[in-house]
């Protein structure tokens, strides 16, 4: 099984402009995640998508040759970009059997994460896979900025919200942390190289603009996504207030 892992990353960030450049720790966002990423096992390829010339320049500055690729400045997600990576890599007749997408505003993103979604396609009947983790705060479980997924007992996804699902009946919101199960996404996919060119193709559908997670379109396809359990609830970086919060973790992190 042979796997790429695509990093898109872009220039144009409403909340955070040229965000995969910033800093933290003495080191750009896009490196770290890239440098992570090259780290787990299984993976044999790794590259960086990005519509900015800028990030081209910086990410050819510090890896090896071919790793870098300038995309469309039309993709309305980094799927797309993924995609549009893919159709060009086929055409130069490069094939992978799995493609796991890993956003460029993932720093503290896990080898073993990665490893975790490519040992889930060792199952031929998984299409596309990826992680959750579990939600143990209130705040956390409130927050739409964190989305929950709910799944069957063969860990395949049946929703996911910015809302706390499951909804727990006659129980106070501040007692279902406890009373009921929830898992927090962790938005790293991992997907067969046909079905990504396949879930590129739809046009988004209700739900999806009305949650804004383009994963629902793909379960309103009735494509099944497998979920995977893991320990790690990334930091991601979609503000400055977010990368001043990252920079501060990491400070506890080599102090300890």
């Amino acid at each position: 099984m042979k796997v790429l892992a695509i990093i898109p990353a872009r220039y144009a960030s409403t909340r955070f402009p040229g965000k995969p450049l910033a800093e933290l720790g003495g080191e750009s966002i896009i490196s770290r995640v890239y440098n992570r990423v090259r780290r787990a096992e299984g993976v044999d390829d790794v590259m960086v998508a990005t519509d900015d010339e800028s990030i081209c320049d910086h990410v050819e500055s510090f890896c090896e040759e071919g790793a870098v690729m300038m995309t469309s400045d039309t993709h309305t997600s980094g799927t797309e970009r993924c995609g549009e990576v893919v159709e060009r890599l086929e055409r130069q007749g490069y094939f992978y059997d799995v493609i796991i997408n890993v956003q460029g505003d993932e720093p503290f993103v896990e080898p073993a994460q990665l490893q975790t979604l490519i040992e889930a396609f060792k199952d031929p009947k998984v299409q596309i896979a990826t992680l959750a983790t579990s939600i143990k705060d209130t705040d956390e479980l409130l927050s739409p900025n964190n989305v929950k997924v709910v799944f069957d007992q063969n860990f395949k996804a049946l929703y996911f919200s910015r809302q706390p699902i499951p909804y727990v009946r006659d129980v106070e919101v501040k007692k279902w942390v406890g009373t009921a199960a929830y898992y927090k996404h962790v938005g790293i996919y991992a997907f067969r190289s046909q079905v990504l060119a396949q879930i590129c193709k739809p046009v988004p559908c209700l739900i999806e603009k009305s949650e804004r997670l383009e994963q629902l379109r793909w379960l309103y396809e009735g494509l099944p996504i497998q979920v995977c359990l893991t320990d790690h609830a990334n930091i991601g970086i979609d503000t400055p207030e977010d990368l001043a919060a990252a920079e501060k973790y990491l400070k506890q992190k080599k102090t300890k």
